[in-house]
């Protein structure tokens, strides 16, 4: 592959050809900048290309391993200029052919009504109990934000309702409909107040919940003082190495089968929040890997 095509790669830079080939790439990255629903700050759509563009900055090495030792792929963007229904099924019929391979999809973001389409993929090609390990700052557990379904503030709720066990780390923005809505659906939740004033980084899950588990990190998970760099920031969010120990911690004994980074929406000028988001995909590949 040409320099100038590794610029679309991400990591790209670092990958030699044989670690940069869809056929045999554990990990496929499928960017998607859809902004079709966001209700404060805009900028999502800009995302996924933020986050590959800093990614040629990281290192190989992670956290005592190499996870594009395995293979990384890079996907062309989801056209995200069809009506939001197509995007949706466009980027499950993609995962669910990732996950056919073999290989893990690493969905970015983009607002986060896309874990919709990304998630419902890998329970179409696996065909067995998937539970999703969720940071937010916000449940996403409306019926629907206004007047659209497939809202950034629903996905949760839409998800639920195709049966996945969730657990959720991190909320501090909810609405009345959304507390009895995750309780009724016995959702594992451990929001930021708990976590943060405790001190929390160790969660360990039911027995009963699924061996197989898709992680969607919406970005604003993250203070807004690690992470501004977001449509929806609310204050008093997870620390950065809290909410990776809350996903490595989440995944032990289990199997990662889908990785989504949501909501990075970049501000000119300031960089770092585009590289925190490409260094936590990243770490997120290293515990699957």
């Amino acid at each position: 592959m040409s320099a100038a095509a590794k610029q679309n790669q991400f990591l790209g830079e670092e990958l030699s050809d044989a670690e940069n080939r869809a056929e045999t790439a554990r990990f496929e990255v499928v960017p998607c900048g859809l902004e079709a629903t966001v209700s404060y700050g805009t900028g999502a759509a800009n995302g996924p290309a933020a986050i590959i563009a800093a990614s040629h900055q990281l290192e190989r090495l992670t956290n005592g391993s190499v996870p594009c030792a395995q293979g990384i792929f890079t996907h062309a963007p989801v056209d995200c200029g069809q009506e939001i229904e197509t995007v949706m099924a466009d980027l499950r019929t993609l995962t669910a052919a990732i996950v056919g391979r073999g290989h893990i999809p690493v969905t970015l973001g983009g607002e986060h009504s896309i874990s919709y389409g990304a998630v419902m993929g890998v329970v179409d090609a696996l065909k067995a109990p998937v539970g999703l390990v969720h940071i937010d700052a916000h449940a996403d557990f409306r019926a629907a934000y206004q007047g659209e379904k497939h809202s950034h503030a629903s996905v949760m709720y839409l998800l639920a309702q195709e049966g996945l066990p969730m657990a959720s780390f991190g909320v501090r923005a909810l609405a009345e409909e959304e507390a009895a809505a995750r309780h009724a659906h016995g959702v594992i939740a451990y929001d930021a107040g708990e976590l943060v004033r405790g001190n929390i980084s160790d969660i360990t899950l039911p027995d009963d919940f699924p061996e197989n588990i898709y992680v969607s990190f919406d970005l604003d998970g993250l203070d807004p003082s690690i992470m501004p760099a977001t449509g929806t920031p609310v204050p008093g969010g997870l620390g950065y190495y809290q909410a990776l120990d809350l996903v490595e911690s989440a995944l032990q004994g289990r199997r990662c089968v889908g990785i989504d980074v949501m909501e990075l929406a970049p501000i000119d000028g300031q960089p770092a929040s585009d590289f925190t988001a490409a260094q936590i995909t990243y770490n997120l590949m290293a515990f699957c890997a």
